[in-house]
Parts: C-alpha cells; sequence; structure tokens
C-alpha cells in the first residue's frame, strides 16, 4: 500500500506571512519562488512547477489572497476556490515545498523578506519589467520566465464549463 500524505502533512506546508521567514530557512537552498492565483489546478500548472521545482530545492509558492486575486480583475465571481482551498491543493502537490499568501498587488515585499536565490514565472511575463526582477538580481538572485504551455488556462476553462 503506498503512503498516503495525511490532513496534518498536507497543512503543515501551509503557513501565514508571520511565520513564513521561519519556515523558509528550514527550507533546503537554492529556493525557488512563485507565485499566482492558481484558482482551478490544471495540467499548465502542474508542469510549470514541476519545472520551477527541478530549478531548485525547494519550492515556495506564494498565492494572491482573494482580495488581491479580484484585483486583478479577471472577472466578479473569480477566484471560483477561496484561498485557503487553494493553498490546500497546492499543498497536496509534491513539488510543492510551502505555500504562503500575500494580500499586495504583487508580491514583491515577500520576495524582498525570504530572498529566493531564483524566481520563476510564467512565460507570458517579461522579466526584464519586473520590479520583482531587480530586488532578486540586487543580492545575487536569478529572475527567469519558464516556458508558457499553449492551450491551459483558468479563464479558458471556467469559459468552457459555462458554456456546457
Amino acid at each position: 500500500m503506498t503512503d498516503i500524505p495525511s490532513i496534518s502533512a498536507l497543512s503543515d506546508k501551509i503557513c501565514g506571512r508571520d511565520s513564513v521567514l521561519a519556515r523558509v530557512a528550514q527550507l533546503p537552498r537554492p529556493l525557488v519562488f512563485t507565485n499566482g492565483v492558481f484558482d482551478v489546478l490544471h495540467r499548465g500548472h502542474v508542469m510549470y512547477l514541476a519545472q520551477a521545482r527541478a530549478l531548485g530545492a525547494s519550492l515556495l509558492v506564494a498565492l494572491n489572497t482573494d482580495a488581491s486575486a479580484r484585483r486583478l480583475g479577471k472577472g466578479p465571481d473569480r477566484p471560483l476556490n477561496n484561498e485557503a482551498d487553494r493553498a490546500f491543493v497546492m499543498a497536496a502537490l509534491a513539488s510543492i515545498s510551502l505555500v504562503t499568501w500575500f494580500d499586495e498587488d504583487t508580491p514583491l515585499e515577500l520576495i524582498a523578506q525570504v530572498k529566493p536565490d531564483i524566481l520563476v514565472k510564467g512565460g507570458d511575463y517579461d522579466m526584464q519589467k519586473l520590479t520583482e526582477t531587480r530586488v532578486v538580481e540586487s543580492y545575487g538572485g536569478r529572475a527567469l520566465a519558464l516556458p508558457f504551455v499553449d492551450g491551459y488556462s483558468t479563464t479558458a476553462l471556467v469559459r468552457k464549463i459555462r458554456q456546457a
């Protein structure tokens, strides 16, 4: 019989902003950081997160809070899944070491605090235009965009479900 992660094992991978620094200090380096809403998990997300983790020894995922996600303008009913539910789903992925949240429009403050070795975004971002890139590079870290996985998006998936 295979080992099934317990509820507490999944919950242990989730931490609030108040404890994120202490938790990150316990993770093996290099630390990879990425962020997003990750509202309805799909193949594109899973592939992206696995690629991000492969770049380092640990992967920290920062989720937009519900309020932060709503400010992104994806629609009045988004996110479909609340922040606690999204964090729990993310914690279930083997590629993810730790999950936290940020309430700001960008995770700039959180990145400056945790100082990841590698900042990763999806290929739809121009890394040279992001303030986060300058912060990470200022202390010797790297920032890079992973190839975008065409054909997968939560917005398109929601549209497809609504048409069914």
